[in-house]
């Protein structure tokens, strides 16, 4: 990187070759939501049996292929902008510097050095002092020396030209810097030459990721991030104001701050979660894929005294101390990942719409926020908080429940625009022992759970207000409780199945209209009755005091609706025992459910 290259290059090329990758990545993703979400279900209402799999099977190849056409275009896109942004710097401040040497009428040389003339004296001599060449020097004590001798040179041009030599001097150093740091990271970007998008190709597309983010952090930082502790309309607005290459930065290279911050609109947080979903699903697969089997003799048998004993052999107990621990961590989250696949598979099934994944991390019990339907253009919205021993493993029968309610609501009003979301998006008590006993858990995720409500307001682009239903089973309705006790909730209605007590002695403290808080117990849960104790909100009254009422009391004040048994719900739906049937097809619980989501009140059926 010399001074004539610098000084011819164009950093408006490698933009506009940005923007054609960036449109290219744009086509891609417009191409594998084609296919997911109107050729695959267009397929399933016309088709069925082995040929309709195959051909999906295929085409979901098809949309494997756009998605990392997608993913490694945008990271092109961001580098190259990041790349032409650090040269347009450099390249500002050689030209400012030759804009000042023209000014002062001096002649800089191919090498950068600064050829000045004769001068009048500082101090007023009549002869001229004369002129000469300086370069810009990397070593500090001579650069120190320089500029002594500069200042004490009687020509005052002297101490000008060196000054412009060595901006001349540090806008090659900081091109030079620039290109040496994102050649690399470019040529980095290449696929393989094969249509197949292996675990390894989205290994290298998160190694890939990486690389352009920490070389285009300066970038980032010029362009500024979101608000600290912002609310989501400040998210919303900070979206806003960017442009589109400084959206695809951040899609590109960021794609786990964008899926989690509520307020921007669902397709962007879907689609950077996606890019972290994948990524994430090929590094555990390969991690696990690293991991030897567990024995397959993992008992035997022993004698104990005079009684035998069943243990583990010492083989396995070997191969668990080395092992066991992030084989059993890694399973379960790709338990809970290919549970969220497969509802992304299932776009089109019995007109299921598309699935949006709000959030999702697989650290920890894991997150997962996932939409069956865009709630974006919904005008109803439900929220569903699952309960105790809910993480990323079990993640698939939390998310069913919800396309089971989208289905029912489609049944009871077919021309409702509905969306139900699953939220995993605190850490549940992982234990009903030692865990659901405690209230800490509904009080530390009530804060999310509130930001994430108020979110749907700001992204929500369909026409009027949207009605928003806040339904929550067993300790998850603990915390729909504490997040309403202690904020704003922002729902129309709240929905409580199993609950075990929300924190509040009556519905009216819900934050709701009043009439609008709904509860469910079925026959044979035993969960109300026992968690009354610990989450039963207390509330007195006049002439005596009524002690930790639970939200299934009349007391209470909520509208207490029918579970069954069969008969007796509406017409052609069955009752739900026990604490985990509430969202079972062909159910009253789930039939009430859906009325209250639609807004049909009147037709809402209560216990005999």
């Amino acid at each position: 990187m010399d001074l004539v290259t610098l000084k011819k290059l164009k950093p408006s090329e490698f933009e506009e070759a940005a923007d054609g990758y960036r449109a290219a990545g744009d086509m891609a993703d417009t191409a594998k939501d084609h296919i997911d979400r109107v050729v695959v279900a267009g397929m399933r209402k016309s088709l069925k049996g082995e040929a309709l799999e195959a051909a999906i099977g295929e085409l979901r190849k098809l949309s494997a292929n756009f998605h990392y056409t997608q993913i490694e275009c945008g990271l092109v896109s961001t580098a190259l902008n990041e790349f032409a942004h650090d040269l347009d710097a450099a390249r500002k401040e050689l030209l400012s510097a030759l804009d000042t040497a023209e000014a002062s009428k001096f002649t800089v040389n191919a090498d950068g050095s600064v050829t000045y003339p004769e001068g009048q004296p500082r101090d007023g001599s009549e002869a001229p002092a004369k002129g000469g060449t300086v370069g810009s020097l990397t070593d500090p004590t001579a650069q120190a020396m320089a500029r002594q001798a500069a200042n004490a040179d009687p020509n005052p041009h002297h101490a000008v030209a060196l000054a412009i030599a060595d901006r001349i001097a540090h806008a090659l150093k900081e091109a030079t810097e620039a290109d040496a740091k994102w050649a690399p990271k470019i040529r980095a970007l290449k696929a393989d030459d094969d249509l197949t998008v292996s675990l390894e190709d989205l290994k290298d597309a998160q190694s890939d990721m990486g690389g352009v983010r920490e070389a285009g952090k300066d970038y980032l930082t010029s362009i500024g991030g979101p608000p600290k502790d912002a609310t989501p309309q400040q998210n919303a607005d900070w979206w806003e104001g960017l442009a589109p290459e400084e959206r695809e930065a951040y899609l590109a290279t960021r794609p786990e701050l964008v899926g989690r911050l509520d307020g921007l609109p669902s397709e962007i947080r879907d689609q950077a979660n996606r890019v972290v979903f994948e990524e994430k699903r090929s590094e555990y697969q390969l991690r696990l894929n690293s991991i030897p089997k567990p024995p397959a003799n993992e008992w035997t048998w022993i004698t104990a005294g005079s009684y035998p004993a069943k243990v583990h052999t010492d083989e396995w107990m070997a191969w668990d101390r080395k092992y066991g621990d992030d084989y059993r961590r890694l399973t379960a989250s790709l338990k809970g990942m290919d549970a969220i696949q497969k509802r992304f598979d299932e776009t089109g099934k019995e007109g299921l719409p598309e699935a949006c994944l709000l959030g999702f991390s697989p650290e920890g019990n894991g997150r997962a926020i996932v939409a069956t339907g865009n709630p974006d253009t919904a005008q109803h919205q439900a929220v569903y908080v699952p309960g105790t021993t809910s993480n990323l493993e079990k993640v698939g029968g939390d998310i069913n429940r919800m396309t089971e309610l989208w289905r029912q609501t489609n049944q009871t009003s077919p021309d409702a625009s509905v969306s139900t979301i699953t939220w995993l998006g605190y850490d549940a008590p992982q234990s009903i022992v030692k865990d659901a006993p405690f209230e800490h858990y509904a009080y530390d995720g009530a804060p999310a759970y509130r930001q994430f409500m108020d979110g749907l307001d700001a992204s929500h682009s369909g026409p009027g207000e949207p009605h928003r239903t806040a339904i929550g089973h067993s300790y998850g309705t603990t915390l729909i409780g504490a997040a309403a006790e202690t904020g704003t909730l922002n729902a129309d209605d709240v929905i409580f199945a199993a609950s075990p007590g929300v924190k509040v002695g009556h519905a009216d403290e819900m934050d709701v209209p009043k009439g609008h808080v709904w509860n469910q117990e079925a026959e044979d849960d035993p969960v109300p009755d026992i968690g009354r104790w610990g989450h039963g909100g207390s509330s007195w009254r006049l002439g005596g005091g009524v002690f930790l009422i639970p939200s299934d009391e009349e007391a209470f004040g909520a509208n207490q609706m029918n579970t069954g048994p069969e008969g007796t719900g509406p017409t052609g739906t069955t009752g739900a025992t026990g604490h985990s049937e509430y969202w079972n097809r062909g159910t009253t619980a789930l039939k009430n459910q859906a009325l209250v989501v639609v807004g049909k009140y009147d037709y809402v059926t209560t216990p005999e």
